[in-house]
């Protein structure tokens, strides 16, 4: 296997946040999504960064002093990130995006003008080792 496309999950079935997003718009997706971090997007399609639950819990405390009403008012770029989940582009080697996968969740994927074309999750990895490790099971 040597095309990271095969674990590719569309930009089109996945969940993420626009740049322009307040933390509260940040919130409620994330809560409808049910995923820990998400990537971010600009409205061009490029991938900016990582949003983790994390990232907004420190911001509610340190912005918005636990106030929702103030959670309008922040922008999510704003919000200070732990780490971003770093791309990798669409004809990268399955290697690398392996090294990438053991260090994050998901690994954003990128056509070659930076647009966000979807993720590759290391759970998809997993599953395909699981299969060829172990056929019938």
């Amino acid at each position: 296997m040597d095309n990271i496309l095969f674990f590719l999950t569309p930009k089109a079935m996945c969940s993420y946040l626009y740049d322009d997003y307040t933390v509260r718009q940040a919130l409620e997706k994330m809560e409808q999504a049910g995923f820990a971090a998400l990537p971010i997007l600009n409205r061009r399609g490029e991938y900016r960064g990582t949003l983790t639950e994390g990232d907004l819990l420190w911001a509610l405390k340190n912005m918005c002093y636990m106030d929702m009403r103030q959670a309008e008012a922040h922008r999510i770029m704003s919000i200070a990130r732990r780490r971003d989940n770093i791309p990798v582009r669409v004809t990268t080697n399955m290697h690398d995006l392996i090294e990438r996968a053991k260090g994050q969740n998901f690994v954003p994927v990128v056509d070659d003008k930076d647009a966000f074309i979807g993720i590759v999750t290391r759970s998809s990895i997993i599953k395909y080792c699981e299969q060829m490790l172990f056929p019938g099971d």
